[in-house]
């Protein structure tokens, strides 16, 4: 009598899971939020602004500082009010889309605010001045 092995086979195999796709994804997401992130210029400087009754939420893609001692603060750099136009417009090609807001120290003059406002609202943007609730 002939004894018979039976044979059983397991498959010892290494499964692995292709991460390709996935990586794939997750790089086109990552491209995807880098294109349509929108970057803020900073204005470099804390200025105390004015207590006010409203608040509303706004966010802006210019920052414009003056503060107390009559200096006008874009993208971390301070610049005369006849400098302002042309560095403004150069902000405005790189987000033709852009809003800005008017960050000004409780102290700065009313007027220099006011002329720039002005230059901004000449070139075509929205503007807001920052205030803190009271």
């Amino acid at each position: 009598m002939a004894r018979r092995q039976s044979r059983v086979t397991t498959e010892d195999e290494d499964t692995e899971l292709n991460m390709t796709p996935m990586l794939d994804v997750v790089f086109i997401l990552l491209i995807f939020f880098i294109v349509t992130a929108v970057f803020v210029k900073e204005p470099g400087v804390d200025v105390t602004r004015p207590l006010t009754q409203t608040e509303e939420r706004v966010r802006p893609t210019i920052l414009v500082a003056v503060t107390s001692d009559d200096e006008i603060w874009v993208n971390r750099q301070v610049y005369q009010m006849n400098q302002l136009r042309n560095v403004l417009e150069q902000l405005l090609q790189e987000n033709p889309r852009a809003e800005a807001m008017i960050q000004g120290d409780a102290d700065a003059p009313v007027g220099t605010v006011l002329d720039v406002q002005e230059v901004l609202q000449q070139l075509g943007v929205t503007v807001t001045i920052s205030t803190r609730p009271r």
